[in-house]
């Protein structure tokens, strides 16, 4: 006899996958291979951008000192100071700072411990884009905009880089991914408003004003396109401006009220004001090119369109010297939110695929325009700002088409992108004709057969469409990942960084991947002091031509990619770094103002001896200097001056009570202002004059030491 089956009431429910099965498949709606692709994409950015981490070594030492700082002081810590006795900051807040403090104070000071932060941010800054475009344009879109942000140039470097950059382009995705969650529906907006408040809050703690460029258009996008009632929107609205208030400035009032004795001088400023900071150096003179105290002081520089930074209009970002790190998939980008926009232009007014374009194309368009014509200081790596908007823009753009694709206008605009991307990329790799020259001639020839095959896309068989496609999509790559490939296998080091192959950046002028040194390609503004005290004569004064903080000729003009980094000498004539480092100037004379000094074992072994006597090992002029000499032995090094040497901190009178304190033992000698005509009132000058005139100096290796306890 049979056992009759079970009624629905005593029917055994279907065993629950476990959380390990779960993780690996996913929502039960997807396809089975839409989990394994997402978590293959993440390990491979993973694997990819910790390999040869280390080859960096402190990457850029201004930041890298201040992490040491806080983590041996939690008063370093919150207000980010140079060094643990907190006598200045860094030029910006402190958030960026943070995460790799508390991962050297758990783990010890070292090149992974410091970097390894910045690798799961540009980790997460993956997901985090993967997972907004998904929501409405599939998981194929997803994973193509995570792909093209992983294998952009700059984001290789920055995402394995200390400068706050990495930290900044993960909240300003998490802040568009929580407002396109808030357009979804009108229930449950209020709450991801305000997650996005809390992330550009936090940006703001992290790169100040750069965090709100994107803030206008994601406002207005809210404003017009969510499905709350008018009156609605404007409260939810208020609320995030709120939590944006909140999060990002209760730091910055905690700062200002904090009594100035008992705290470090706010590095960057003029006047000792985190305020001024944000408005002035930071904030407007970005903008305007006035930024008091910085290099070449204020406005003025170069006369002309851009003054001493570069040439500003709309093609800058296209021009020699920023194209390779963010531009290759630009042209794209553009064509792609052209016709996403062109597609859902009958939809409803609260459309979510066309809130998702108009959100991820304003925040696009309106860096690009800011970042196009700022005639103040700028910097290629800056661009990795860019990077999600544009990879979201190709995911979503590519997806939105190819579904469309058996209508003319959309397989043409597939086309049309993908022959634009072939053409673009073989002028980016015309501009480094030795670097694998067949690649630029197979990028065109692919691409443009892949543009040909799309145009019959929407008519053919679909494995057909499938693998033009995919042939569109690996000649649009190929530029950008070789460049990339090339970013991973070499170190980076000092303040001024640049993707890719030698003559990437700074349109061939320097050492390649390195960094430019200066405004223009290399170049000093004119009058600039030099660090050996000499003037850039006509405006010309190469960097390689200056003296390094030792007073020694870098050994090989403008490059030495496997020299010193930032064309440092050991002070005490110690071994150089290994090869393939790249220094802040590329191997310029400038070593102690744009990369940390390279201290030798006789120098460190002198700053060590007694160090616990003292609140300050050392004191030297300009913070890459200091920084040199406090990673080298963990003692807190005095900054004069800060970044520049321009900041009017320490004074001279205030100098002079901490020598007669005994609180500084050895004046370091060497470092310069850097600030230009109208540049900032810095001190460095009239103490070390002081120095000299009252103290006995000794030389270690190329370096000249004051005795602060030993006066004449």
């Amino acid at each position: 006899m049979t056992t009759p089956p079970p009624t629905a009431a005593h029917a055994v429910p279907p065993a629950r996958p476990g959380r390990l099965a779960r993780l690996w498949r996913g929502r039960p709606d997807d396809a089975p291979w839409v989990r394994p692709a997402f978590l293959g994409l993440l390990a491979v950015t993973t694997a990819l951008y910790l390999w040869n981490l280390s080859a960096s070594g402190y990457a850029n030492s201004f930041y890298s000192a201040a992490v040491q700082a806080g983590s041996e002081s939690w008063k370093a810590f919150f207000f980010g100071s140079l060094d643990a006795a907190n006598a200045i900051t860094v030029d910006k807040p402190p958030a960026a700072l943070w995460p790799m403090a508390l991962s050297v104070r758990l783990f010890g000071l070292g090149s992974w411990q410091i970097l390894l932060p910045e690798v799961l941010m540009g980790v997460a800054t993956v997901a985090v884009l993967y997972a907004a475009v998904r929501r409405r344009f599939g998981a194929g879109a997803g994973l193509i905009a995570g792909t093209v942000l992983a294998l952009t140039p700059v984001a290789a470097l920055m995402f394995r880089f200390n400068n706050p950059d990495a930290l900044l382009a993960l909240l300003m995705t998490v802040a568009v991914y929580a407002v396109l969650r808030a357009l979804e529906r009108a229930e449950g907006a209020t709450k991801w408003l305000v997650a996005a408040g809390v992330a550009f809050g936090f940006g703001f703690l992290t790169k100040t004003l750069q965090a709100f460029l994107v803030l206008p258009p994601l406002a207005l996008v809210y404003a017009v396109c969510a499905p709350a009632r008018p009156l609605k929107r404007c409260g939810q609205l208020g609320l995030a401006g709120l939590a944006l208030l909140v999060s990002g400035g209760w730091w910055v009032v905690l700062v200002e009220l904090w009594p100035a004795a008992s705290r470090p001088y706010v590095g960057g400023s003029q006047t000792d004001s985190f305020l001024e900071l944000t408005f002035g150096y930071n904030g407007l003179g970005r903008i305007n090119g006035n930024e008091v105290g910085s290099v070449g002081g204020g406005g003025g520089r170069g006369g002309g369109q851009g003054g001493g930074w570069g040439e500003t209009g709309l093609l800058r970002m296209f021009d020699d010297s920023i194209g390779g790190q963010i531009s290759w998939l630009l042209p794209a980008a553009l064509v792609l939110l052209l016709a996403g926009l062109v597609v859902t232009w009958k939809a409803p007014r609260t459309d979510p695929a066309r809130a998702a374009f108009l959100a991820w194309g304003g925040s696009l368009l309106m860096t690009l325009a800011v970042f196009s014509f700022m005639a103040g200081i700028f910097h290629e790596y800056y661009t990795v700002a860019l990077a999600p908007y544009l990879a979201a823009l190709i995911g979503m753009g590519a997806g939105v088409l190819w579904e469309e694709r058996s209508r003319l206008p959309a397989s043409a605009g597939l086309a049309v992108a993908v022959g634009v991307t072939a053409w673009w990329g073989w002028v980016l790799l015309g501009r480094t004709p030795d670097y694998v020259p067949w690649l630029r001639w197979t990028v065109l020839g692919a691409g443009a057969a892949a543009a040909l095959g799309l145009l019959a896309a929407g008519r053919t068989d679909r494995r057909f469409g499938l693998a033009v496609a995919g042939l569109g999509l690996a000649a649009g790559l190929a530029g950008p990942f070789a460049y990339t490939l090339e970013t991973l296998s070499t170190g980076h080091q000092g303040s001024i960084v640049t993707a890719g192959p030698a003559g990437a950046g700074f349109g061939g002028r320097g050492p390649g991947g390195g960094g430019r040194g200066f405004p223009g390609g290399g170049e000093l503004p004119a009058g600039t002091p030099r660090m050996d005290g000499g003037q850039a004569p006509d405006g010309t004064g190469r960097p390689g031509g200056t003296q390094n903080p030792d007073g020694a000729q870098p050994p090989d003009g403008m490059r030495p990619p496997h020299g010193f980094p930032g064309g440092g000498r050991p002070q005490d004539g110690g071994p150089p770094p290994g090869p393939g480092e790249r220094g802040g100037l590329g191997g310029g004379g400038l070593g102690g103002l744009l990369n940390g000094t390279v201290v030798g074992a006789e120098a460190r072994a002198k700053l060590l001896q007694d160090a616990g006597a003292y609140t300050w090992t050392a004191a030297t002029i300009g913070a890459q200097n200091a920084a040199g000499y406090q990673l080298a032995t963990e003692k807190p090094v005095m900054a004069i001056g800060g970044f520049n040497g321009s900041d009017p901190s320490p004074t001279l009178a205030q100098f002079q009570r901490y020598v007669a304190e005994g609180r500084i033992h050895y004046f370091i000698g060497g470092g310069s202002s850097m600030a230009g005509p109208g540049g900032g009132a810095g001190s460095g000058s009239r103490i070390s004059a002081w120095v000299q005139e009252n103290f006995s100096s000794t030389t270690v290796g190329n370096a000249t030491f004051y005795d602060l306890t030993s006066p004449k």
